[in-house]
């Protein structure tokens, strides 16, 4: 594709052709230095960044936005896909043909003979097709679950797995009474810390095991923990941000106010 085609082409058909062309011209001689000084290590947090704003834009409904940042994720697969062919690796025709092969074996109940029906159905096939394609080098049964993922994310997905071959709470009373338990630990744990008897990374663990357990509780309630945590993050920021501008009403700052100040503003924030 020429310099022309790139800037002008409007066939709907080719505009994925079009954003490899593009990707390709700006990391070859001649083309951006940025762009063609970046590894996979170096743009992996675009990577994360970009998932994490589409994500946002799901979540708000967004669909204008929502094919902006769709947009954006595409272009860290292209991105990655042309480093890895430039140092002979694969290309993007590789990622997308392992993906396709993937689904397709994965799916024997609409491209094979298999008949299992309903969702539950599906998934316990697709891991157990999973399981098979691993042969004779099977990995314990939660050998990377969640790699890569966000602390929240990754509690979940371990979880999940673990409850799929019955290892779970059978009700929710024993959930609760776990967060209890982990939370009087915590108590524990800081006490002897004032106390000076031992050091941080045992209160660190014993955090850990509590958020592990409510992670368990929104599982167990069908909350996915970061919408409940992004949910709460958000209702900060805007009970915060009024509690800034009543201050500034009253020729306050963030910095000249007193905690008893903030606090009086944080109440009147949460009441509204």
């Amino acid at each position: 594709m020429t310099d022309e085609e790139m800037m002008t082409e409007a066939d709907p058909a080719r505009q994925l052709e079009r954003l490899r062309a593009i990707m390709h011209r700006l990391r070859a001689p001649g083309g951006c230095p940025w762009d063609a000084e970046q590894t996979h290590e170096s743009i992996v947090t675009n990577l994360i960044e970009e998932a994490y704003e589409t994500v946002d834009t799901i979540k708000r409904g967004d669909m204008e936005h929502m094919k902006e940042e769709l947009g954006d994720l595409l272009l860290q697969v292209v991105f990655h896909s042309e480093i890895a062919e430039g140092n002979g690796h694969f290309n993007f025709d590789d990622v997308a043909a392992g993906i396709s092969e993937k689904l397709v074996r994965r799916h024997p109940h609409v491209y094979g003979s298999s008949e299992i029906t309903g969702t539950d159905g599906v998934l316990n096939q697709w891991e157990e097709i999973k399981r098979q394609e691993k042969g004779a080098e099977m990995k314990p049964y939660l050998y990377g679950v969640g790699d890569g993922l966000p602390g929240l994310l990754k509690a979940l997905k371990i979880q999940k797995k673990a409850a799929k071959v019955g290892f779970d709470w059978s009700d929710l009373p024993s959930v609760i009474a776990k967060v209890r338990e982990e939370l009087e630990e915590v108590e524990e744990e800081i006490a002897k810390q004032q106390s000076g008897e031992t050091a941080s990374p045992e209160l660190e663990a014993e955090l850990g095991d509590l958020l592990f357990s409510v992670v368990n509780l929104t599982r167990k309630l069908k909350v996915d923990p970061e919408v409940a945590i992004d949910c709460t993050n958000h209702k900060f920021l805007n009970r915060f941000e009024k509690l800034e501008s009543k201050l500034g009403e009253q020729g306050l700052s963030l910095e000249t106010a007193s905690l008893e100040q903030m606090e009086e503003q944080w109440q009147a924030a949460k009441e509204k």
